[in-house]
């Protein structure tokens, strides 16, 4: 498969994107002095900024890809979650599976940036897992969409959507309409994905998984994603290394693509546009050699910008064709 032909596939693949939702709040300006009231910087003020996080960055960043995202998801009822709602609606993404849950606020994560460079976060949310009732209007809407869609995304957070219950319950409706599954674990509920299609865990989630406190070489880290994998039962456990690229390990082959040389100026979200090309590539049938690369390549574009931002699918198909993955 070549990459005309796969970026060809990407166009209206649907996807459903199962996750935390959140709002990417900025706060930037120039830095010139110290306050005398404590030894922290003044940030002049310049800017303010709300952008789309969580799980709806991965949704933009399908939608830049030209797929068609779906959101399912919860927020508050407040001012964050109307706002949530509207950011979504101006990207043109679809929020009918969007659910107010009263009982918890929306999730903010507020950056205040100077000089270019990120000096503090401030997060407003709720963690607590979701109840019962928001639970069953959540599996609701996917059931609901489950027939129209190609591949479902997990995007977790821990902010409480993702309870171990509702993740069994989507894994096997998924199964049993011949859906592939996506999932960007966090720590907790780490190993209640199982059966996935692929596995998207970073460096440190998988070593944390498996209670390891050492720095490991590369071929350590290959057998931690191999024992993984067969724990979950997983096809694919794809990890991500950082300045160290991609690795991906199935039961019949492992492959490790090294990071291309970059200008870093910010890692926010480039997990969330890994995921995305991942998930799009497992729709589209890619072999592991070319998920892992173009995965690969869309973390690194992505980290040249600073905050969260979609991966441009331009970009990607140029740098993508120049090294004629």
């Amino acid at each position: 498969m070549n990459i005309s032909h796969l970026f060809q596939l990407f166009e209206n693949t649907k996807v459903l994107v199962l996750g935390d939702v959140m709002i990417d709040a900025y706060f930037s300006g120039a830095v010139t002095r110290i306050s005398p009231e404590a030894p922290v910087p003044i940030v002049n003020l310049r800017n303010k900024e709300q952008r789309l996080g969580g799980a709806a960055n991965v949704a933009l960043n399908l939608k830049s890809l030209g797929a068609e995202p779906i959101i399912c998801s919860v927020k508050g009822n407040d001012a964050d979650g109307n706002r949530l709602k509207e950011l979504c609606e101006k990207e043109g993404l679809v929020t009918h599976a969007l659910i107010t849950d009263y009982s918890r606020r929306t999730t903010v994560k507020t950056r205040i940036i100077g000089n270019n460079h990120q000096l503090l976060r401030i997060d407003e949310e709720d963690t607590k897992e979701i109840e019962e009732p928001i639970e069953d209007l959540v599996y609701q809407a996917v059931q609901s969409l489950i027939g129209q869609i190609d591949v479902l995304i997990l995007q977790d957070y821990n902010k409480g959507l993702l309870s171990p219950t509702l993740i069994c319950k989507v894994i096997l409706m998924c199964k049993e309409h011949n859906v592939p599954t996506v999932v960007d674990p966090k720590f907790n509920n780490f190993f209640e994905y199982q059966g996935v299609t692929l596995f998207k865990p970073n460096k440190k989630e998988l070593t944390q998984a498996e209670n390891i406190t050492e720095k490991l070489g590369l071929e350590q880290i290959k057998n931690v994603a191999s024992i993984v994998r067969e724990k979950l039962g997983a096809e694919r456990v794809m990890t991500t290394l950082s300045e160290d690229g991609i690795l991906i390990d199935t039961a019949e082959e492992t492959v490790h693509k090294p990071a291309h040389p970059r200008k870093i100026v910010d890692v926010s979200g480039a997990g969330d546009s890994v995921l995305s090309v991942a998930a799009l590539c497992v729709a589209a049938g890619a072999s592991n050699e070319l998920t892992a690369s173009l995965s690969n390549l869309a973390g690194g574009i992505v980290c040249e910008q600073v905050g969260v931002v979609p991966i441009d699918k331009n970009v990607l198909f140029r740098e993508a064709s120049e090294l004629t993955l």
